[in-house]
């Protein structure tokens, strides 16, 4: 087991940015950044006992600078959507930052992917801990905001996130990776023959802008019916209005169970690698890459659409709204806690 770090560029304001390296000698390296936490490097063995770089990244930091599509990123305060980016907390309404058509996307304008997190390093335990203090009002989100992320790669071949957070106030949490997964390997394209299967029967519809209606309905007898593995590419482009209105998937879905559990499982048959993804998160998006963002990609790869998949562990979008959705609501003194781990088999 080994932890490394190299300078891998610098910012505008002067501030460095490391690439972190955590190998576990047994056939899992992670890279990643102090930047954004971007996971620009996930290499697996494969059947034949090479390495396979299983997620999408960019080629440079400049490139990452302009990271339209949160390519490997940390996402905070606040994943996914919040409609008109406006919510109430005990009847005071906070607006905060609009960066997608009229709502709020992944934190607002300037989220936690654009963010240099302190690190430390731990030998130990095979892990590097980034952390990141958000002052009381950024992006409009009230509190000052206290989070750590451990990155944590297992000697069973797992990538885990651990993530904490504490506020001085009320607030909104609701932090996730970003990560484009490919088993086959980022430069393979389509991920359409990788087979999926996801632990959940239901799911939410969202309105033309992405936005869950606040219907919970049954994937039973729809495209959204992953319970039993299949191809990620045999309903992609089904004649159903939930699909042909994103293009493929980009919705939200209610992982039965509680507590820590699997949520799904994804497999390349051409490299034989297999990734479950546990979490303690009620809910998680399948986005499977319908608008990838252009630019410089690495190893030159120009990526194109449903060349990946992204499962996004998460509250329920817009949760604020919906009173019958779980919330991600964070009392003040209360510490925010979540787990996702990303195990890789190879047969």
């Amino acid at each position: 087991m080994s932890i490394s770090k190299k300078l891998y560029g610098t910012l505008p304001d002067g501030g460095e940015v490391y690439a972190y390296t955590i190998d576990n000698e047994k056939g899992v390296k992670l890279e990643f950044l102090n930047y954004g936490g971007i996971v620009t490097k996930l290499l697996v063995k494969n059947r034949n006992g090479e390495y396979t770089d299983v997620v999408l990244g960019r080629a440079s930091l400049e490139e990452y600078l302009k990271n339209d599509g949160y390519i490997g990123a940390a996402i905070g305060r606040h994943a996914n959507r919040i409609a008109k980016g406006e919510f109430e907390i005990d009847g005071v309404k906070y607006n905060v930052g609009i960066n997608e058509n009229s709502n709020s996307l992944h934190g607002g304008v300037v989220g936690f992917d654009r963010k240099l997190w302190e690190v430390t390093e731990s030998e130990a335990d095979n892990s590097v801990i980034l952390t990141y203090s958000s002052p009381d009002g950024e992006e409009g989100f009230p509190g000052k905001l206290v989070t750590a992320m451990k990155y944590t790669v297992t000697d069973d071949n797992a990538f885990k996130i651990e993530y904490r957070a504490l506020c001085d106030k009320d607030t909104v949490c609701n932090l996730t990776n970003h990560s484009y997964f490919n088993l086959s390997g980022h430069e393979s394209g389509d991920v359409n023959d990788q087979i999926l299967q996801i632990n959940a029967g239901f799911y939410t519809p969202n309105d033309n802008e992405g936005m869950p209606t606040g219907e919970v309905l049954s994937v039973a007898g729809t495209p959204f019916d992953f319970r039993a593995p299949k191809p990620i590419g045999q309903d992609i482009d089904a004649d159903f209005e939930q699909i042909q209105m994103f293009g493929g998937f980009d919705h939200n879905y209610a992982i039965s169970g509680r507590g820590y559990r699997l949520a799904a499982t994804a497999k390349s048959l051409e490299t034989g690698i297999t990734m479950q993804v546990y979490t303690n998160q009620p809910a998680m998006q399948l986005y499977t890459a319908n608008a990838l963002p252009a630019g410089v990609h690495k190893g030159e790869k120009e990526y194109g659409v449903h060349d990946a998949f992204c499962l996004e562990t998460q509250v329920f979008p817009n949760a604020m709204a919906h009173s019958h959705y779980p919330a991600p609501l964070l009392k003040k003194g209360h510490t925010y806690k979540h787990v996702t781990e990303y195990r890789f088999i190879t047969e």
